[in-house]
């Protein structure tokens, strides 16, 4: 026996599909309507089913063997829909409300605080902090809220209407 038949009977996590299973996964891979991370976890998934090693997967799916290693945990722990839907991306979430945004914008227009000649980033987020408009709030999520704020389709930048 090689060293890859003694890895082998020791993998921890070993996808069995049942055969609803499989033939949902193979009904995903023609649909055509999937993103291409959710066929990849599914494609990972029918060829670990049919006994294939990590490797192989690894290079056939064209992702790291950590990732075939995760799907297979993932399935393992969790089902199917966990191992083959996205998990929820750090730093989606809006940081402030559509009021607290509007009060930033606002309060950039203000003038800056006494010795200072404008406002920084940081200046900003401690104001936001101090007048009890947010709990806690970093300069780059201040940073990111304006620049999303400037970048507005027919915005001209200063909020001045055109003539």
């Amino acid at each position: 026996h090689g060293r890859g038949a003694g890895k082998r009977a020791l993998k921890k996590y070993i996808v069995k599909l049942t055969d609803d299973e499989r033939a949902d996964l193979v009904r995903l891979t023609r649909k055509g309507s999937s993103s291409a991370r959710k066929l990849k976890r599914v494609m990972i998934l029918l060829a670990a089913d049919e006994g294939a090693r990590d490797e192989d997967i690894a290079a056939r799916v064209r992702v790291t063997g950590n990732t075939v290693a995760s799907i297979r945990q993932r399935f393992v722990e969790e089902g199917l829909a966990a191992a083959i839907n996205e998990r929820p991306r750090p730093g989606k979430a809006l940081m402030l409300s559509g009021r607290q945004e509007a009060y930033l914008i606002a309060l950039t227009g203000s003038a800056p605080p006494a010795g200072r000649a404008q406002w920084t980033m940081q200046l900003l987020a401690d104001e936001l902090m101090g007048r009890q408009i947010v709990e806690s709030i970093s300069d780059e999520t201040v940073r990111r809220t304006l620049k999303r704020g400037m970048s507005n389709p027919g915005s001209t930048g200063n909020g001045a209407s055109r003539p």
